[in-house]
């Protein structure tokens, strides 16, 4: 519905509002930092960004709730027709924006269409509307340049995207013919599969994808199928979570399991958890590092002197 409104034209963007994570990301790398006069409660990184005017916070406090908490209250939540986000009028009428970046790509993750008609209702000047909705890596890639046309910084995004793609080209060139299984879970209880770029990101690092294909939603997972998959490597990614946490969960719910510790992958000590919230959960440019940690979980030996943060990923078992 809110797709990209450019039509006007000689329209000089000066005030940026971001809706997401991963714009708020990009802005930043872009070198656009002084043009953003709003945030969301999510929008942590780099550091300074947490010094902009928040205009959208969360209902559910994910920092004190079990994933299973989580999880029932996103869906009453849905389900009963209320707002998992909120709204904060008077700081975006403050912001007074030029450009809106938004999302379509997941209702229980950001924004969504809901708030932007409501913007639209409480802003005198209606801003342009731009919507990231990306998919798979090369969507994430092509989005840096999208943004960059949109606040006259081309130069930069081009630039940013030539080492993106670079960084992409040189993990799928250097990964071997044998590729063991793997299964990517984003959500531990219930289980979820990973959907959207992660399938085609483990293809890209050197596994064979489970259950799940590129573009997909994320949708409930049954540990059925996940014993049918008999996957050689399962790498844990609770959306929004880092390594720290989703350790946390895992012992909780998954330490004593009978029926996971039946799993090929868990007797043979391959299970993996990873920052999600970092690199995997927000179409981000940093997802790209997180191709790269996949590429040492799934091809360690291929990529020996490849470097990725620390703490970005831990060997669970």
């Amino acid at each position: 519905m809110f797709k990209e409104q450019i039509q006007r034209k000689n329209m000089s963007v000066k005030r940026i509002v971001s809706l997401l994570p991963s714009a708020t990301e990009l802005l930043y790398e872009l070198g656009a930092e002084e043009m953003l006069y709003g945030v969301t409660h999510e929008c942590k990184y780099p550091e300074n960004a947490k010094t902009k005017p928040c205009v959208i916070n969360s209902v559910i406090d994910s920092d004190v709730l079990s994933s299973k908490e989580i999880d029932t209250k996103t869906c009453q939540l849905l389900s009963e027709g209320k707002e998992i986000f909120t709204l904060h009028e008077k700081n975006m009428i403050e912001a007074n924006p030029d450009l809106i970046i938004s999302q379509e790509t997941c209702e229980a993750c950001a924004a969504h269409n809901n708030h932007i008609t409501r913007i639209l209702q409480i802003l005198q000047r209606k801003p342009l509307i731009h919507s990231m909705d990306p998919h798979n890596l090369q969507e994430i890639v092509e989005s840096v340049n999208g943004i960059g046309k949109i606040i006259d910084k081309e130069n930069k995004a081009k630039e940013i995207t030539e080492l993106l793609e670079e960084r992409i080209k040189n993990v799928r060139d250097n990964t071997p013919k044998i590729k063991p299984k793997v299964l990517a879970i984003e959500w531990i209880e219930p289980f979820f599969t990973a959907g959207h770029w992660i399938p085609e990101m483990i293809t890209y690092a050197g596994g064979k994808n489970m259950i799940s294909a590129t573009g997909e939603h994320s949708r409930r997972l049954s540990i059925k199928e996940i014993i049918d998959s008999d996957p050689d490597i399962i790498i844990m990614m609770p959306c929004g979570f880092d390594v720290f946490r989703t350790m946390s969960e895992y012992n909780k719910i998954l330490k004593n399991n009978k029926l996971w510790n039946s799993l090929r992958a868990v007797k043979s000590e391959k299970v993996f958890a990873v920052d999600a919230n970092s690199y995997f959960s927000k179409p981000s440019i940093r997802t790209i590092t997180g191709l790269e940690i996949f590429a040492k979980i799934i091809q360690p030996m291929n990529f020996l002197n490849l470097k990725v943060p620390k703490n970005s990923f831990e060997h669970i078992m």
